[in-house]
């Protein structure tokens, strides 16, 4: 099949402020039909307010999590000392703050999602693509935090009951009442998901200051059960700063950027909603590393402090609270948890899924049925596996997450920023025949640079605990750098074939 679409599609329809934020024309009929509906289309100018405290909020509210914390602890685990792990997670949260910022952009812009946003590279229909494979991996992510959150339930609720909880009959190697707190802890995040965006929005504003209070109570407990803050600094690298430390050091600082790579794909679900192209740069760029470095900070000072304290390294959290004979603070402690837990599922591993699973039939798939195939598949991918060892959750996971989506990441930051330079038509993003239309909806050079990137990318990965071996031995001296040469290798193959095989329409869109 030939690309088809006509060679020259007027912007009509479409009107830009004079701040730049383009809009469908008052007056205009919004798009319409089985690419459309009521989530998907694009925000209107009116309706985009979210402003730099906004964004920075979310940022807190899902950076100072559970999850975020045992990427810090898990680095300590592995042998690393304080500095080395927090060394590692600033750069890694620098690093992946630009394509979050270039991909971003379109959000304030034209109010659209990421899976509308895909439709400029991949196609209107190719835009499926990335949509589930950014999905499934929320789906993965929601099950892990959903099993985060469920055992701070069971912990707490122990503690309150007694033995016959804590001690219950077993059931698939955990306890009946571990599987039923994970249930509450699911249902209680589907509850919030289903009033929508603005209660996402007023959730994260008050939880992000929260969460960071517990930390810092975390902080304080733990200094003073090793006797000062002094043992918390001096528990040295099993590595040192020779071969064996840089020989963790790549693999480590892809699986951190692997773990916000997901975001830096489907940050416009949350930027359409942006005030202006000012309050999502700076509200990220103040929120994301900073926050992330803080509280990387932080959790590594508890985790070392435990080693001093219990003799190992203790890096899940939940675990940890459970070792206070304080109540109070274990109480306290654990509602943090909670918090901590809700703030980032919702707003990173519902969210985005909800609308992939939108695009893929928006006639018949609305946000907050898209949200509930998430929590639902969430479970089938057995999340208590993944989150089992650090070593699996930051070396096979975060590793084969951050290449496929970095691979996702080169394509549309090339067709958006170098190709198109900014520039895209809102009516064309939602219809079939226009200038994203491709070859029935499908992009090829897209695919085809997905596919590349993504062979080079996790091709030579060890899968283990999931399988045993690597799919491809001779690609494995890459599979320390997947999100790298992901995103690379698609950046440059994508607009090599764009720039030798493409229409004119795709290499010089008009002004808009």
């Amino acid at each position: 099949m030939t690309d088809t679409a006509p060679s020259a599609i007027p912007l009509s329809g479409q009107v830009t402020r004079p701040d730049g934020r383009v809009e469908l024309a008052p007056g205009t009929r919004p798009p319409a039909g089985r690419y459309a509906n009521e989530d998907l289309l694009p925000v209107p100018v009116t309706r985009r307010t979210w402003t730099t405290y906004n964004f920075s909020a979310l940022w807190v509210g899902m950076a100072h999590n559970t999850a975020s914390w045992t990427l810090a602890s898990g680095l300590i685990a592995v042998g690393m000392d304080w500095k080395q792990a927090v060394f590692t997670i600033a750069l890694a949260n620098l690093v992946v703050l630009v394509p979050m910022l270039l991909t971003g952009h379109a959000g304030p812009k034209y109010g659209i999602p990421f899976p509308v946003f895909a439709r400029a590279s991949f196609g209107v229909r190719g835009a499926n693509l990335p949509a589930v494979v950014r999905a499934l991996v929320a789906c993965g992510w929601f099950g892990i935090q959903t099993w985060i959150g469920g055992e701070a339930i069971y912990f707490l609720a122990g503690k309150l009951i007694g033995d016959d909880w804590a001690n219950a009959s077993r059931i698939g190697g955990h306890a009946w009442t571990m599987w039923l707190s994970f249930a509450v802890f699911w249902v209680i995040q589907v509850a919030i998901i289903h009033r929508g965006m603005e209660t996402i929005r007023r959730f994260e504003n008050w939880a992000a200051p929260f969460v960071l209070v517990g930390a810092l109570v975390m902080l304080w407990w733990m200094s003073s059960k090793a006797g000062g803050v002094g043992p918390l600094f001096d528990q040295p690298s099993k590595l040192g700063w020779g071969g064996d430390f840089w020989k963790l050091f790549w693999p480590s600082l892809m699986g951190m950027i692997g773990f916000w790579s997901t975001l830096s794909l489907n940050i416009p679900d949350f930027t359409r909603y942006g005030r202006s192209q000012r309050a999502q740069t700076w509200g990220q760029a103040l929120g994301l590393p900073t926050t992330m470095t803080l509280f990387a900070f932080l959790s590594v000072l508890v985790t070392s402090g435990s080693q001093a304290v219990y003799g190992q390294p203790v890096w899940d959290p939940v675990q940890l609270a459970a070792k206070t004979d304080n109540v109070v603070g274990l109480l306290y402690a654990l509602v943090t948890v909670l918090v901590a837990t809700l703030s980032v599922n919702i707003a990173a591993n519902l969210v985005s899924p909800a609308f992939d699973f939108s695009n893929v039939a928006p006639r018949k798939v609305s946000f907050r049925t898209g949200a509930l195939i998430t929590a639902v598949l969430a479970v089938l991918i057995f999340p208590w596996k993944l989150y089992s060892d650090p070593q699996g959750y930051i070396f096979t996971w975060l590793g084969l997450v951050g290449g496929l989506l970095g691979t996702v990441a080169g394509i549309l930051v090339a067709d958006y920023w170098i190709v198109r330079r900014t520039r895209l038509v809102l009516a064309d993003l939602y219809r079939a025949g226009g200038r994203y239309w491709y070859a029935g909806g499908w992009n090829w050079r897209a695919v085809a640079a997905f596919l590349a990137g993504g062979v080079l990318a996790v091709g030579g990965a060890d899968f283990h605990p999931l399988i045993d071996g690597r799919p491809i031995p001779a690609l494995s001296a890459l599979a320390d750098y997947g999100w790298a040469v992901g995103l690379g290798t698609s950046l440059v193959l994508y607009l090599a074939l764009t720039w030798l095989t493409g229409r004119k329409e795709d290499r010089a869109q008009p002004a808009a």
